[in-house]
C-alpha cells in the first residue's frame, strides 16, 4: 500500500534528511506548521512505516575504512538465496547485500582499509566453496540521492 505525500510532508523528510536530530521546533517555522502539527505529521510518517529510523552519517576513511568496492558474486546452481546470505553477512566488511536476477547472483558492498584488505575479503568469501566467480569494482566516487 502506497502512502501518500503532500509538499509540507516532503519538506520535513528532506529536513530530517539532512540532520535526523532536529527538533520539531525548529522544522516548525521552516514549514510554516505548529510544533504540534510537525510531531503529528512526523509521527504518522513513522507509523505508516516510511519513516523508519533516524541514523548518523559517517565518514569511514577517517575511520580507516576508505575503500569502498562492489563484488559480484556467481554461485553454483543449486545456492539458496539463504547460504548467499549466509555466506556474506558473516563478513564485518560486507555493508550490504543485494541478492539479484540475471547472470550474477548478487552483489556485495564492502569497505576495506586497503587493497591488500580487499583481496583477503574476497579471498574470504570464495572460501565458502559456493562461489563460483567474483568481479570487483572499486568505487571511486559516488552521489546518493537524499530523497
Amino acid at each position: 500500500m502506497s502512502y501518500e505525500l503532500d509538499e509540507i510532508d516532503h519538506k520535513l523528510l528532506g529536513l530530517l534528511q539532512a540532520d535526523g536530530r532536529r527538533s520539531f521546533s525548529e522544522m516548525a517555522p521552516e514549514v510554516g506548521l505548529s510544533l504540534a502539527a510537525v510531531k503529528r505529521r512526523v509521527d504518522r510518517m513513522r507509523q505508516a512505516g516510511v519513516i523508519t529510523g533516524f541514523t548518523v552519517k559517517v565518514d569511514h576513511a577517517k575511520l580507516g575504512w576508505g575503500i569502498e568496492a562492489f563484488t559480484e558474486l556467481r554461485y553454483a546452481g543449486t545456492t539458496s538465496v539463504r547460504d548467499i546470505l549466509s555466506s556474506t553477512t558473516r563478513t564485518p566488511e560486507v555493508q550490504a547485500v543485494f541478492t539479484i536476477a540475471g547472470d550474477l547472483d548478487a552483489l556485495v558492498h564492502m569497505r576495506v582499509r586497503d587493497i591488500n584488505h580487499l583481496q583477503e575479503v574476497i579471498d574470504r568469501l570464495r572460501g565458502s566453496g559456493k562461489i563460483i566467480g567474483t568481479r570487483t569494482l572499486m568505487v571511486l566516487g559516488s552521489w546518493t540521492r537524499e530523497e
